[in-house]
């Protein structure tokens, strides 16, 4: 499809439609784009409505014949705005020069710049229009709230917090220990944001915990149109008034919701890439609130906190009540150059021998997919049905489903497990702990699979290193701080 236009009578005619010879331009060219008043009398379509409400899509992306959109935009309830424009991506935000890039294009005619930054969602370029849709959004259904959990003391308070920063449209950062419950907090602050039609999305950075969060949240709100979207996601022509997604996804949202939650605001890619803070922004309301969750901050955001420059409420204990099982440093000597003979360093193993007597799962994570892929058939020499998992792993979801059942008795990993999965009753240890990718956050995260379950909420962790690391001890005094700002505060039993 050509994506050029010609102005006539201050409306903008795609080449397809333009009958007579026409000065053809790529959007871009134009200083400014007329918008076509609103038509109250028009008879526009509810399929179109649900497809663009709230969002700024390729021509590619719409499932709509050019003419139809056409007919939309003439009464005013489709615009048509640039793609790229003075050097930035309009979807993603992109501003670096060198990711934009230049090529003779078949549709304009002509060399176009477009963005590498989101290619993978399709090409935005200088004659990419972006669409958006300008009438009224879908009337939702009323919400039904099916949830008779309990909150704890310290989960009640940090839902009445959220419910007012959604009611005055204001900013919240719940900082919550692993374990914590956040899922259960949300539930009350979201059944009054759809109370008030107001449409919420939750975004996390990993596709695990969107994925995790989707059938809970559906049990819980059963009449609200949900949609969950991901990288493939079979839902994501569907309007939904709660919406589950990835932070790449928001790429393609724009004003589209009264209520952001961004879950694992400091996990990788958002935490590292601007402009998927960029996307969040875009995709809220000029009038709206966000809530953030994290039980990591970052030292900046830490600071902040402490200094009264941000908006926000701790939970410092487990919903179970019982505080977050310390880690234990261990010394395991040249463990690297123990893999390079084959043989799993002296303590690792010693220690995994006694999981395995003791008939007791445990997660082993390595810092790199290499070093845990050369120590694998190490470890099935102890037990066949030992396992590793890892980001590109075609068996991922599989493997975990298996430790869940108890198929697996442990299982080797890199930090994608860190977060997002929760096995009950299970211990952990560290490989490598002073190796970089273990931050202070990696660490208190991995050490927050363990005790999570009310059943089982002891365990062991062990970060096995050479040499200790700031990192490390700062993991170590950022748990212990929370468990006594949880005994203060009454939350956790025998306080």
């Amino acid at each position: 499809m050509s994506l050029r236009f010609a102005l006539m009578d201050k409306v903008l005619i795609p080449e397809s439609l333009v009958k007579d010879p026409a000065n053809l331009q790529r959007i871009s060219d134009f200083p400014t784009l007329p918008h076509q008043p609103l038509n109250p009398f028009y008879r526009f379509s509810t399929d179109l409505q649900s497809y663009l409400s709230g969002r700024a899509l390729l021509l590619d992306e719409i499932p709509f014949p050019i003419k139809f959109l056409h007919e939309h935009y003439m009464n005013g309830y489709v615009s048509f705005k640039k793609g790229v424009i003075d050097g930035q991506c309009r979807r993603c935000g992109n501003n670096r020069l060198h990711l934009f890039s230049v090529f003779h294009c078949a549709r304009c005619h002509s060399s176009c710049t477009y963005c590498r930054n989101c290619i993978m969602m399709g090409r935005v370029s200088e004659c990419t229009p972006l669409l958006e849709w300008n009438g009224p959004t879908p009337e939702p259904p009323m919400p039904a709230f099916e949830w008779s959990g309990i909150l704890s003391d310290a989960q009640k308070e940090a839902s009445q917090q959220m419910i007012s920063a959604i009611q005055n449209q204001n900013d919240l950062l719940v900082w919550a220990v692993c374990g914590a419950g956040k899922t259960e907090v949300l539930f009350e602050g979201i059944f009054e944001a759809l109370q008030q039609n107001k449409r919420a999305c939750i975004a996390a950075p990993r596709t695990d915990v969107i994925l995790e969060l989707s059938p809970r949240l559906k049990e819980v709100f059963p009449d609200t149109p949900i949609t969950t979207l991901y990288g493939g996601s079979e839902e994501r022509h569907r309007f939904g008034q709660l919406v589950l997604s990835t932070t790449h996804q928001l790429y393609r949202y724009k004003e589209a919701f009264d209520v952001m939650i961004i879950d694992e605001v400091d996990a990788f890619p958002y935490s590292f890439d601007s402009s998927l803070k960029w996307a969040v922004e875009k995709a809220r309301k000029p009038r709206s609130s966000i809530i953030y969750l994290t039980a990591t901050p970052d030292s900046k955001t830490q600071k902040e906190c402490v200094k009264g420059g941000r908006n926000f409420i701790q939970i410092p204990a487990r919903f179970h009540r019982h505080p977050i099982p310390l880690p234990r440093f261990m010394w395991c000597g040249l463990w690297k150059k123990a893999l390079t003979k084959n043989r799993i360093p002296p303590a690792l193993k010693k220690w995994t021998l006694f999981k395995l007597q003791q008939s007791k799962q445990a997660l082993i994570f390595f810092p790199t997919v290499d070093l845990m892929e050369k120590a694998l058939p190490l470890f099935q020499e102890m037990n066949p049905l030992i396992e590793s998992v890892h980001a590109e792993d075609l068996d991922r979801k599989e493997k975990v489903m298996k430790m869940r059942r108890k198929e697996i008795p442990i299982l080797l990993t890199t930090t994608i497990l860190e977060r997002g999965v929760t096995i009950p009753n299970i211990d952990v240890a560290v490989l490598g702990a002073e190796e970089k990718i273990f931050t202070e956050s990696a660490l208190v995260q991995i050490a927050g699979r363990v005790g999570r379950s009310s059943d089982h909420p002891t365990g062991d962790i062990v970060y096995f290193h050479y040499g200790r690391t700031r990192e490390m001890i700062k993991a170590l005094l950022h748990i212990d701080s929370m468990n006594k700002e949880a005994g203060k505060r009454g939350l956790v039993h025998g306080k």
